[in-house]
């Protein structure tokens, strides 16, 4: 497996500051060791990142009042989208977590991934500075920010999602709830979206509403059906 340093083309000049970032709170209450996990570097990345996108959103859409521009930065920098951002570095593998974290599936846990990445973001900007950190962040986010650029003005996620697939073959998506679990005032659903047979995303949430709204946005985001329309 290539080293982290290498996939994302930044080479730490303090490897403590790397360590830390990819050190999850479990494995530091296992190990005894409290003060040292990616929480203080998370709050740090989170501030960093926002800076970062929020400069680039500015500069891209020049007539966007705040309200506007607001919105668009929600879309990059809400826990799902920090999440995929990790995914695109496969950050999980390179997390260090306790053995009870790792077996209740940390790994691939959205909050566990988005916290990573704002760690190892907050790292980099300790370790080097802001444009070191503006580099990494502007190439692993590229292509969500040139998808907010072909797109601005946001849709319903599923009245979106219906109209592409559509306009490719007369085939409405559907949803179905895959899971239901927890009590009746707290639950919460897992609802797959497929195509002609072809899964596309899978989303949560705590209405089936919300969990198929979730699962229109992540398959807009992967775009699995491009496969079936080539």
């Amino acid at each position: 497996m290539k080293s982290l340093e290498d996939v994302i083309g930044y080479k730490f000049t303090n490897s403590l500051l790397m360590a830390e970032a990819l050190t999850h709170p479990s494995l530091a209450y296992e190990t005894q060791r409290p003060r040292f996990d990616n929480q203080r570097l998370e709050f740090l990345g989170d501030a960093v990142i926002q800076l970062v996108l929020t400069e680039l959103l500015y500069a891209m859409f020049p007539g966007f009042n705040e309200g506007k521009l607001t919105k668009l930065r929600a879309r990059l920098v809400s826990g799902d989208a920090l999440c995929r951002f990790a995914r695109s570095i496969n950050l999980g593998a390179y997390v260090m977590m306790g053995k009870g974290e790792e077996a209740t599936g940390g790994r691939e846990r959205t909050s566990t991934l988005a916290d990573g990445f704002e760690a190892l973001t907050g790292a980099i900007y300790l370790d080097s500075g802001l444009e070191s950190a503006r580099k990494v962040i502007t190439e692993i986010c590229s292509e969500a920010v040139a998808r907010v650029a072909e797109s601005p003005e946001e849709k319903n996620p599923k009245g979106q999602l219906q109209e592409i697939l559509q306009a490719i073959a007369k085939e409405s998506p559907v949803y179905e709830v895959v899971k239901e679990s927890g009590p009746d005032h707290q639950k919460n659903f897992q609802v797959t979206v497929s195509w002609k047979g072809m899964l596309l995303a899978e989303g949560e949430g705590n209405s089936k509403k919300d969990a198929e709204t979730k699962a229109a946005w992540l398959a807009l985001q992967e775009r699995r059906w491009e496969d079936y329309a080539i």
